[in-house]
């Protein structure tokens, strides 16, 4: 077989397989780099535009199965990598440097977890291979330092310039709460914390960056406008719980969003179900069906539903969450779930979304 007939059977072969856990096909979320054809071996290399750690041995037995019964081919290999690929941005002075996508987390209201889905999905995208920075948007009650488990420290300072982020657990993370401390409240106004976020933002020396996961403050207010209008935000998410009221304030926030044409990527339900830890007896106590319904009302999609847990809150307040301090439970392969479908949401976003040319007439 010639390398232009291999190359057409690798593709129509490839090309449409179903990612695991997913209706998106390989060919919408990757490409086939490059094979080589040695006699009878054929190792295949595979580039994903997502991180996909979790799904690199299930997707590699899917290509085998899709290959295994090539006339003339007793061996196949193959090499599943991934690049992340930067946002269409279309004025590249409001960029951030380094930075390749950035992801503002939201919520309607205030205590839905946003905060903790926030850092448990930056977590999860790093263990599916990216590399990610977050960056924590709540001027006011900043509590990304404390659930990392780095609240004491302080970001290096660079020339008297730029902050060096401060890493834990695999990630780099910026937060006014490092440049106070807890029992410092900010007394400030709107304007006076929206320059703060943009000090935050555009003074710190972020490293190569895949994702920049914002953990925004609740609501609909001066700091969502100033990073919406600011800063090219590639897409959103929104936390809720399944109740009426927090799904109507979720209503809020994609309506914000979309107001400001920025993408929401998905929903995630927050404490969907409670499971007793005495007799595992699984209940909907804040309602059933709200994020599917909402994501279904908005022409989104569900993400993921995540239980009412007491490890969840656990490990967040003691410096170590979910995703970093037990990787294989139950929990944190939900969270990894949720990453995997938050990057394929937001690289199809990336392929739709186009940059606006500029045309110069005489008239």
């Amino acid at each position: 077989m010639t390398d232009n007939n291999m190359q057409l059977t690798l593709e129509s072969r490839l090309l449409p397989l179903r990612l695991p856990d997913s209706e998106v096909a390989l060919g919408d979320v990757g490409r086939i780099a490059r094979f080589e054809h040695k006699g009878a071996e054929l190792t295949v290399f595979v580039t994903l535009a997502i991180p996909a750690r979790g799904l690199q041995e299930q997707l590699a037995e899917a290509i085998w199965q899709a290959l295994n019964d090539l006339d003339g081919i007793d061996k196949v290999i193959v090499d599943i990598g991934w690049e992340v690929a930067a946002a269409k941005v279309v004025d590249q002075a409001m960029a951030v440097p380094k930075v390749r996508n950035i992801i503002a987390v939201a919520s309607g209201k205030g205590g839905v977890g946003k905060s903790t889905t926030a850092v448990n999905l930056a977590l999860a995208l790093a263990a599916e291979g990216a590399r990610v920075g977050i960056l924590d948007a709540d001027i006011y009650g900043p509590s990304v330092p404390t659930m990392l488990g780095v609240a004491e420290q302080r970001p290096n300072i660079i020339d008297n310039k730029f902050m060096q982020p401060v890493p834990a657990h695999g990630i780099c993370s910026i937060s006014m709460g490092y440049m106070v401390n807890e029992k410092t409240p900010m007394v400030w106004r709107g304007p006076m914390a929206s320059g703060a976020l943009q000090q935050l933002l555009r003074q710190t020396a972020w490293p190569e960056l895949d994702y920049l996961v914002i953990d925004m403050p609740p609501g609909t207010g001066d700091i969502q406008l100033t990073l919406s209008q600011s800063v090219p935000v590639t897409g959103s998410i929104v936390v809720t719980t399944p109740q009426d009221i927090a799904l109507l304030d979720a209503k809020k926030g994609i309506e914000m969003f979309r107001k400001v044409n920025v993408p929401v990527l998905g929903v995630v339900e927050n404490m969907a179900t409670h499971i007793c830890s005495n007799c595992g007896h699984e209940e909907h106590i804040f309602g059933s069906g709200g994020g599917e319904r909402i994501a279904r009302d908005y022409d989104t999609r569900l993400l993921g539903a995540l239980p009412l847990a007491l490890t969840i809150r656990e490990q967040a307040d003691g410096g170590k969450p979910s995703v970093a301090a037990d990787p294989e439970s139950d929990i944190s392969l939900v969270y990894r779930q949720i990453a995997r479908r938050l990057a394929i949401a937001l690289h199809l976003a990336n392929q739709q979304a186009s940059v606006p040319s500029i045309e110069i007439s005489d008239d």
